[in-house]
C-alpha cells in the first residue's frame, strides 16, 4: 500500500507564496478533496504531488512497504487527469490507448474494448484525437487515469467539459472503479468530491 506524507510543504513563484507549511498524512485508500478559490494553488499542489514541478521547501514522501520511493520513481505509482493535460492529437483513439498502456498497466480484467465501452467512445476508436470534442477528451483522460493500475489517482476539475449526464457518469465511475486506491480531487464543485472523507482548504495555508 502507498503511504504519502506532506511535511511542511510550501511553494513559491518568485515573491508570491502559493501555499505554506502544508502538512498532511494520506492513508492508503483515502479520498481527499483539495478546495480553494481560483488561483489558490490547487493545480499547483497536484503538480507538486505528481512531480511535475518542484516544491520550494518541505518534503513530499511516498513510501511502500516501509521503504521510501525515490522522487524519480514516483510517476510509476500515480495517474493524473487535468484540464491542462494535453493528449497527442495526431494519434487515433486506439493508438493513444495502446501508447498509454506501454507505460502503465491496465486494471486487471479491463481490456481495450471494455475501456472504450465504459468511456462511450467505442465507435470513435479509429478517429484522431484532434477531431474529439472537449467532453470526449475529458472522458478519455478520466478513463486513462482510472483504468491504470496505480495506487494514487490525481484528479483536477474532473467534470470540466462534462454535461449533467457526464457528471453522473463520472460519479458512477469513481464508485465502481476507485477500488480502494488513494484519490485526491482538486475542485470547488461538491459534485466532484462528495465521496471524499476529508477536505483540505488551501486558503488555510497562505
Amino acid at each position: 500500500m502507498l503511504e504519502i506524507q506532506l511535511q511542511e510543504v510550501s511553494k513559491r513563484f518568485q515573491y508570491e507564496w502559493i501555499f505554506k507549511k502544508l502538512s498532511l498524512t494520506i492513508a492508503p485508500g483515502e479520498a481527499i478533496a483539495i478546495t480553494g478559490g481560483n488561483g489558490s494553488g490547487k493545480s499547483t499542489l497536484l503538480k507538486c504531488l505528481a512531480g511535475v514541478i518542484p516544491i520550494t521547501s518541505g518534503k513530499i514522501r511516498f513510501g511502500k512497504d516501509g521503504k521510501e520511493i525515490e522522487d524519480g520513481d514516483k510517476y510509476k505509482f500515480l495517474s493524473i487527469s487535468a484540464p491542462y493535460l494535453e493528449v497527442p492529437e495526431e494519434f487515433t483513439l486506439s493508438e493513444l490507448i495502446q501508447f498509454h498502456f506501454q507505460f502503465k498497466r491496465p486494471l486487471e480484467g479491463i481490456s481495450t474494448n471494455d475501456l472504450l465501452d465504459i468511456i462511450y467512445l467505442k465507435e470513435h476508436h479509429s478517429k484522431q484525437i484532434s477531431q474529439f470534442s472537449s467532453g470526449m477528451k475529458q472522458r478519455l483522460k478520466l478513463g486513462l487515469a482510472l483504468f491504470s493500475e496505480v495506487p494514487l489517482i490525481l484528479l483536477d476539475e474532473p467534470t470540466s467539459n462534462l454535461d449533467l449526464k457526464g457528471i453522473k457518469w463520472y460519479q458512477d465511475l469513481i464508485k465502481n472503479y476507485q477500488k480502494g486506491r488513494t484519490l485526491l480531487v482538486c475542485s470547488n464543485d461538491t459534485r466532484e468530491y462528495e465521496f471524499c472523507s476529508q477536505k483540505i482548504s488551501l486558503e488555510d495555508y497562505k
